[in-house]
């Protein structure tokens, strides 16, 4: 769910960009009068060698769309910035990519700055094929705005050290259960063999994102749940919550966690299990592959695997990403007609075909890569590198394909399989598409009471009584307008 909102400043761009729209005299056209079919487009730039007008790679999505595209890079660290002065300005391109749903975007949509989508995109090949729970999540008042740019749903999961698993003779787990035991094993048995007692089971920090996404895999919501009664309420307000807490906190008394979690930066979590110290990692699956490869890189001989979600008492529950990273606008202003519209709709879906996805990921072969077998060897050359830097912005990824890729080492393909896996055993957040106006006002209070009172019940600082006592608090400081108002958002998307 959106939670972070300035309503007064969106609101002074809304009301621009309206008036913009309403006032504007000169309408761009899709043909020019020289026959050109223009598209431009505003995007991030992640390098400071981008692609020019006549990067091979532009010159051929031009041949194969039909459409003279114009990019406008703006450097990724100040891009937030610029996408407010130009919402702001109303001289919008054609294209915008939209890298979140702030403020300013949301009311600039509500206003109609931008076109809203969804009744056309069931008439296009690609686009038809969106996937529902992702393009829930990138909508507004259940409409869609813009099209996402797809990332992978599933993608977390758990990495382990392998070899700890080997050295004691133990499997996997299944079960939570069974993933328990093993953290009391690879605390308590010395699974590096050294002797020593230096090891412990999973690593987490501040954010306790580890401790949230075990909630799921024993079987409380994904942030909002469902009641029998059908009425949303959050996580924390569930009879089974305290329960979990407690199972956690019999976890941490028993040094099966990091003691620093609650101060612990989050960036330096596989660090640990990199130098051996944890034996679990619960994040993203595909850190994996990356504390595979370092711990090659020091000369070090451990082995890690990935893992879906061990079973609780509902099955296998993984929590989902929200399965985009920003959006793709379409601006009125730019695109005044429903002609004009379906044109540049027409350029989206093309966009997502496959030979496209391949061209803006990899470049053109022979040039910027060379097949071997049945994977690709990418160029190590900056200056045909910089042809093709950042085009990737531009993919949505709509459908998915199984495409010919880099070499895959078994970790990396292991990560694979564990993401595309655990898109069927999702746990979806209802509340994930609405937009509170409570939680812009009181928000960072309510998640300061509940993230607090989690981690000081963790840890032993506060009781089973005083828990309860502040999950209580939290309803009266605005926690029952809060859920009031999301339910009142959730009847009117369904």
């Amino acid at each position: 769910m959106n939670k972070s909102f300035n309503y007064g400043r969106a609101l002074i761009v809304a009301t621009t960009l309206t008036l913009s729209v309403a006032c504007s005299s000169e309408s761009a056209q899709n043909t020019t009068e020289d026959g050109s079919n223009p598209i431009e487009v505003m995007l991030p730039g992640h390098s400071t060698d981008l692609p020019q007008d006549d990067s091979p790679v532009l010159v051929a999505l031009e041949e194969e769309t039909g459409r003279d595209v114009t990019l406008n890079w703006v450097p990724s660290t100040s891009y937030d910035d610029k996408f407010n002065i130009m919402l702001a300005s109303g001289e919008l391109p054609t294209l915008l990519v939209i890298p979140s749903k702030t403020p300013s975007f949301v009311n600039a949509a509500r206003s109609g700055a931008f076109w809203d989508l969804t009744p056309y995109l069931d008439e296009y090949p690609s686009l038809s094929q969106m996937n529902e729970t992702i393009k829930t999540n990138a909508s507004i008042d259940g409409k869609t705005y813009g099209i996402y740019r797809g990332r992978a749903l599933g993608r977390n999961g758990v990495t382990i050290r392998q070899d700890w698993l080997d050295n004691l003779g133990l499997s996997q787990p299944e079960t939570v259960d069974e993933f328990i035991e093993v953290l009391r094993a690879f605390t308590n048995d010395d699974p590096d063999g050294n002797g020593q007692d230096d090891t412990y089971g999973f690593v987490t920090s501040k954010g306790a994102g580890s401790f949230i996404t075990m909630q799921t895999w024993m079987g409380l919501p994904n942030e909002w749940g469902e009641t029998d009664e059908g009425k949303l309420m959050p996580t924390h307000t569930f009879p089974e919550y305290v329960d979990v807490l407690t199972t956690f906190r019999e976890m941490y008394a028993d040094g099966l966690v990091n003691t620093d979690f609650a101060v612990k930066d989050g960036a330096s979590s596989p660090d640990e299990v990199i130098n051996g110290k944890a034996g679990v990692l619960i994040g993203v699956a595909d850190h994996a592959q990356r504390v595979q490869e370092a711990i090659i890189e020091q000369g070090g001989e451990g082995i890690v695997d990935a893992m879906q979600p061990p079973a609780g008492p509902k099955g296998q529950r993984a929590v989902p990403t929200s399965g985009y990273n920003g959006l793709i606008a379409i601006s009125k202003k730019a695109v005044p007609t429903e002609e004009d519209l379906k044109g540049v709709l027409t350029f989206l879906d093309q966009v997502n075909s496959e030979k496209i996805q391949n061209l803006l990921d990899f470049g053109l072969e022979g040039r910027h890569y060379e097949k071997e077998a049945d994977y690709l060897v990418r160029t190590e050359d900056t200056a045909l590198l910089a042809e093709m830097n950042s085009l990737n912005q531009l993919l949505m990824y709509i459908p998915r394909l199984d495409r010919i890729t880099v070499e895959q080492t078994p970790i990396r393909q292991k990560v694979a399989d564990v993401q595309k896996a655990n898109e069927e055993i999702i746990v979806a957040n209802p509340a994930e598409p609405l937009i509170s106006d409570e939680y812009a006002k009181n928000g960072a209070q309510l998640d300061k009471i509940v993230d607090e009172s989690r981690i000081k019940y963790i840890v032993g600082q506060i009781d089973k009584n005083q828990l309860n006592a502040e999950l209580e608090r939290w309803m009266k400081v605005g926690g029952e307008e809060y859920i009031k108002e999301i339910n009142e958002l959730y009847s009117q998307g369904n």
